[in-house]
């Protein structure tokens, strides 16, 4: 497989990708206009934030599994059309995060210190102590608009320079605010009122984009001073001069720009503005965790693993995935054997959740079960991201139904047609979160998925191990396991062969030809 490097990241993470034995290609000089050609041909394309990945450079993506963006936000890529087209986007969200948050700290210390005026104007011959008179940032009131991982980092943070500290987001819990210290306000509006210190660490979206309008500055406390480390766009440039130069903003600090490289703003000439070149990411540090950390998601991803960091697949948050994520494996093998059981064409899918795991967010696991459905049923690459789109696509409804009761296992998992006709169950055990089939049909079982699974419906009389093991062993099939099911003694029961090759039709017609046997599948996995 090829990944195109388009922008820089650490050694250490080319390194990674190919110790793996991947063809790694550095695009760094690759301009964008030539993109959509150079792109054909490669697997994985990894990029930073001056790398444009558009509907069009996307349409000359042949062979794209996965997108990796070597930092925070992923707005320089079109994810609406990259899901449709089944291609992961990842980021790496932990890598600058220390980073970040120090930058906007440092920053906010820098307008309270009018550090960077002082220091030019020192330079330059003059000492003027009184001109730059500062104000202590202890007691004042800084608003954190986004409490994320950078803006939770801020806010604890300041809270450690004596600040307090306010916010409001609509998506962050009042348990964990009140967990970091941050009081929550119940408006936007409120939040804006009472801060000395603003500072924006929101990601760029539809709701975000112009989110800091004229009202909202209206809206602000007389001083006010702003920092943005989060994304250019959340106001706009000629907004944010209107209020400098009618006092209502004391000061502003600007890391960000909503078209960058910025080289020229009217910003520039305000000698209360601050401005880095998109610094918050740039330290050593930083820049080696988000070359490692992407490319082990571009790893997973081309390895179709789970991929952490993807962006458009749904979220877990971070607690309840510790917990899901290693019911991965035995939900894609549960759509793979649901798969295989089928007869009919396939409409619904119900998917039945008991036990602990039911308390939590399992839409993670449901997409999995799709993922391994249709590996078996498609040609193109599966992921985490088409799956779902490929049961809206074939109009397969798709249910999920929980129960916390533990039945008899602690956590379980059941796919089933909702008809009664095909259902298929599995469990986890001990140790090392082993897969486990414990239900086939109506019948009890316990087998351990292998790559090939002989699932034969037969009657429960003498002899018929014998007659399976016998015709295995004359086609060279050598049996790696057997389990059986059955109600009642001589009654309809169900046999499982782990076996170590897959078999031909010939050897399944033989099978079926047998007194006793009602059917026979092979199920791969």
């Amino acid at each position: 497989m090829k990944i195109l490097v388009k922008e820089k990241i650490a050694e250490a993470g080319i390194k990674r990708l190919k110790d793996e034995g991947y063809k790694v290609d550095l695009g760094y000089d690759i301009k964008q206009k030539e993109l959509k050609k150079k792109i054909k041909g490669y697997d994985a394309l990894i990029i930073r934030s001056a790398t444009e990945v558009t509907k069009e450079i996307l349409s000359g993506a042949d062979k794209l599994k996965i997108i990796g963006r070597a930092g925070i936000g992923v707005d320089n890529i079109d994810l609406e059309e990259a899901t449709k087209k089944g291609i992961i986007v990842a980021n790496a969200p932990q890598s600058n995060v220390i980073s970040a948050a120090e930058h906007a700290v440092a920053l906010l210390m820098s307008l309270a210190r009018n550090i960077p005026q002082a220091n030019q104007s020192l330079k330059s011959g003059k000492w003027e102590r009184t001109k730059f008179q500062g104000v202590e940032v202890t007691d004042k009131i800084l608003a954190v608009l986004g409490l994320g991982r950078v803006g939770t980092l801020v806010a604890q943070k300041a809270i450690g320079l004596g600040m307090k500290v306010i916010t409001y987001d609509p998506y962050v819990s009042t348990e964990k605010c009140q967990k970091i210290g941050v009081s929550t306000c119940k408006s936007l509006d409120e939040v804006l009122e009472q801060a000395d210190f603003i500072s924006i660490n929101l990601p760029k979206t539809k709701e975000t984009t112009n989110l800091l309008k004229d009202e909202k500055f209206e809206k602000m406390k007389d001083g006010v001073s702003v920092i943005n480390t989060a994304r250019g766009g959340i106001f706009k440039e000629e907004t944010l001069i209107k209020y400098i130069e009618n006092k209502k903003v004391k000061g502003a600090a600007i890391d960000v720009f909503e078209n960058e490289p910025c080289c020229d703003s009217p910003l520039f000439a305000y000698d209360n503005v601050i401005v880095t070149p998109h610094l918050g990411a740039s330290t050593l540090e930083a820049q080696d965790k988000a070359g490692t950390i992407i490319a082990e998601q571009v790893i997973a991803g081309l390895k179709s693993d789970f991929v952490s960091n993807a962006v458009n697949i749904p979220m877990v948050a971070p607690e309840a995935l510790e917990v899901v994520k290693p019911f991965l494996p035995l939900a894609e093998i549960l759509g793979k054997m649901y798969y295989g059981l089928s007869e009919d064409q396939l409409q619904k899918l119900e998917v039945e959740y008991s036990g602990q795991i039911a308390s939590l967010d399992t839409r993670l696991l449901t997409v999995a079960i799709l993922k391994g459905l249709f590996e078996s049923i498609v040609e193109e690459p599966v992921s985490y991201v088409n799956a779902p789109i490929f049961a809206e696509e074939r109009g397969i409804e798709v249910k999920e139904a929980k129960t916390t009761e533990a039945m008899q296992y602690v956590n379980s998992i059941a796919v089933s047609d909702g008809k009664g006709e095909v259902k298929v169950s599995g469990t986890l055990i001990e140790p090392g979160n082993k897969p486990r089939i414990v239900k086939i049909y109506d019948y009890e079982v316990d087998v351990a998925p292998t790559r090939y699974l002989l699932i034969v419906n037969n009657k429960d009389q003498p002899g018929m191990i014998g007659k399976l093991g016998t015709i295995l062993g004359n086609n060279n099939i050598n049996i790696g396991g057997m389990q059986f099911g059955r109600k009642k003694v001589s009654g309809d029961a169900i046999s499982i062969l782990s076996i170590d090759d897959m078999v031909s039709k010939k050897v399944i017609d033989e099978i079926e030809k047998l007194d006793g046997v009602y059917g026979a599948k092979l199920i791969t996995i």
